[in-house]
């Protein structure tokens, strides 16, 4: 068992929220430019600076790497449009108070003869410096994207773009080894010998890369945007329900299924209308999924796990100390909406502590989502009291929290929906509710109205005025209050405690005490 003892006002292994330190509030803000194959993208990161919060996110499709295997130079009606977007960008970063952007470019630009030359002229019209990555640079800016969502991640990282495919392997917080090849779709589109010599081609090269990679039988994690676009496919053939493309998984046999449905379809214009793909980019997913196809073949990871962070955001990852890296994204976000939303900022930790012993027995993997929904139990507060409940679910799924599978997301908005509302019948998202197992759907019920009960005693910051006793084989629950806080805990409080009783089935008691004796959280 994990020892969360409560010292110096702290959570434990958690620490202090990082976003105190003025050295990391300097990271709130961070603007990139990636110049790629096939778009111009400018992120600007804002908020926690451990879980990116996209203050502007805007893309261009350029298509510079276009031609660029018959020419050996880049598009050059993209090279237009590139440039265009990067005096825009230069604007936009201005305007916002950005002194300085990072930009990057990576395989259109470093394989163009006139790559250099394009180079120099963004330097002498917008004064932006472009680094142009080697491969392997852009697949460990890629793997540590992947590492900002998921700390503890293990696997292999694939990042396709325009014209190149980049594989890493990452442990232990760490990228290891790195291959770069030219299996990017606009390359593959411009190869000669069609369908057959096509698909030779994408089998040799992924069986070299195989070799040079080894063994990679656990995770694989898909970056890049034809990638998503094949994850949205897979969504609609399959009726998914919660369409957030960040963890999504699929199995090897799902990607078969999906690479077939894709290769079989009679109308991709509609099939791309369907799934919200641009044309652009539905141009280049049958190719994409040619090569995923194979990926998987060769490789045989055990499941795939989209990942929507990528090159920009290992960027952002490039930026932070060692001590910010090693933090929980998720729990440092959900500091950072407290602290800027909730009514009473700092009270969730009370709150956390209030309902912990009724979850002392649950894997740590849970355990954080407790925390993590006490932290929001009440950043939504400004929402129309008949709406409360399901702002607080549609926030909880949908919104861009690192370091959350989709059963989390699901468990993490119903606990904040009953920390509003008994029931949860009669949403409009019924059909998420069975993402997440009935079991943990009851806990999850368990936790909000815990929530719900707690709330109503209104303790303030490290001031607690009541405690839990559970005791699950007995099943009784007991509620033990100092005299000050026993004014508190009115009709309303009452009731709202029984309710829990309830979902707990369990036997109630309310007594009295002097103090509450607090004790190291676990």
């Amino acid at each position: 068992m994990n020892d969360l003892s409560d010292t110096a006002g702290d959570w434990g292994p958690f620490g202090r929220p990082l976003f105190d330190d003025p050295s990391t509030r300097a990271l709130s803000r961070v603007g990139v430019v990636d110049v790629g194959s096939n778009s111009v993208r400018l992120v600007v990161f804002d908020g926690a600076a451990r879980s990116p919060a996209y203050f502007y996110n805007e893309k261009i499709m350029c298509a510079l790497g276009a031609g660029l295997s018959e020419t050996g130079k880049l598009n050059p009606a993209g090279r237009d449009r590139a440039l265009s977007a990067l005096v825009r960008f230069k604007h936009l970063a201005a305007g916002m108070g950005l002194n300085e952007l990072t930009v990057v470019a990576t395989a259109a630009v470093r394989d163009a003869s006139d790559g250099p030359d394009f180079v120099r002229e963004v330097a002498t019209t917008t004064g932006l410096k472009i680094w142009v990555l080697d491969g392997k640079e852009e697949a460990r800016l890629s793997a540590q994207g992947v590492l900002l969502g998921w700390p503890g991640a293990y696997g292999l990282v694939c990042d396709i773009g325009g014209s190149s495919m980049e594989l890493a392997e990452i442990s232990d917080g760490r990228v290891g080894n790195r291959v770069t090849s030219q299996l990017g779709p606009l390359k593959l589109r411009e190869l000669k010998g069609g369908k057959s010599g096509r698909r030779k081609h994408i089998r040799d090269v992924v069986a070299g890369l195989r070799e040079k990679m080894g063994t990679q039988r656990d995770r694989l994690f898909l970056v890049g945007g034809s990638w998503r676009a094949i994850a949205r496919i897979d969504m609609h053939r399959l009726g998914y329900p919660l369409h957030v493309l960040h963890e999504y998984r699929m199995t090897p046999s799902a990607v078969a299924k999906t690479v077939k449905y894709i290769v079989d379809c009679e109308d991709l214009d509609a099939l791309r209308a369907e799934c919200g793909i641009s044309a652009s980019r539905m141009a280049l997913v049958p190719l994409a999924a040619e090569v995923l196809h194979r990926v998987v073949k060769t490789f045989k990871p055990r499941d795939i796990a989209l990942s929507s962070y990528g090159i920009r955001e290992g960027m952002l990852y490039e930026q932070m100390p060692q001590r910010l890296r090693d933090r929980d994204p998720l729990i440092e976000a959900c500091r950072f909406i407290e602290d800027k939303d909730a009514r009473l900022p700092g009270f969730g930790k009370t709150l956390y502590r209030f309902v912990l012993p009724l979850f002392r027995n649950i894997p740590e993997q849970r355990l954080r989502l407790v925390r993590a929904a006490c932290l929001l139990h009440d950043v939504t507060w400004r929402a129309h009291p008949d709406y409360r409940a399901e702002v607080c679910f549609d926030n909880a799924t949908r919104a861009n929290l690192g370091g959350l599978k989709h059963s989390e997301r699901i468990y993490l908005g119903l606990a904040l929906l009953h920390r509003y509302s008994n029931r949860r019948e009669g949403t409009r998202f019924e059909e998420l509710y069975d993402l997440l197992e009935p079991k943990k759907q009851k806990e999850a019920e368990i936790l909000g109205k815990a929530m719900r009960f707690g709330a109503m005693l209104w303790m303030e910051n490290d001031r607690e005025r009541g405690e839990f006793r559970w005791f699950p084989k007995k099943k009784q629950l007991e509620l033990r209050l100092t005299p000050d806080a026993m004014p508190l805990f009115g009709e309303v409080a009452e009731a709202r405690l029984k309710s829990l009783a309830s979902a707990l089935e369990a036997e109630l008691t309310v007594k009295t005490l002097k103090t509450v004796k607090r004790s190291a959280i676990a």
